[in-house]
């Protein structure tokens, strides 16, 4: 399993939101029926979607808390702005 709790968690508000703007394409009452049924469509597979990453977290979380699942903790090295990681820049000289 190469999800994070957190990648899980991302996913699922990124969902939710998909859900909630397509709930209300699906309910604009100026379009067309066809429209409204191709949102509603859509709307089942977004929600299908949204349940299969929820169970993914459910069971990674279970995982976690029996044990079975150690998750990685990756440590950001940043080297920007670290005047050690500078080179340093020889001076030019004039002519």
């Amino acid at each position: 399993m190469a999800e994070t709790v957190g990648w899980l968690a991302d996913k699922l508000g990124i969902m939710e939101l998909k859900i909630y703007h397509m709930r209300e394409q699906a309910a604009r009452p100026d379009a067309t029926a066809a429209f409204r049924a191709a949102c509603e469509g859509r709307l089942a597979v977004l929600r299908l979607q949204r349940d299969d990453l929820a169970a993914e977290l459910t069971r990674l979380l279970a995982d976690i808390a029996s044990g079975a699942v150690v998750p990685k903790i990756y440590r950001q090295f940043k080297m920007y702005n670290e005047p050690q990681y500078r080179p340093r820049l020889k001076k030019r000289g004039r002519s």
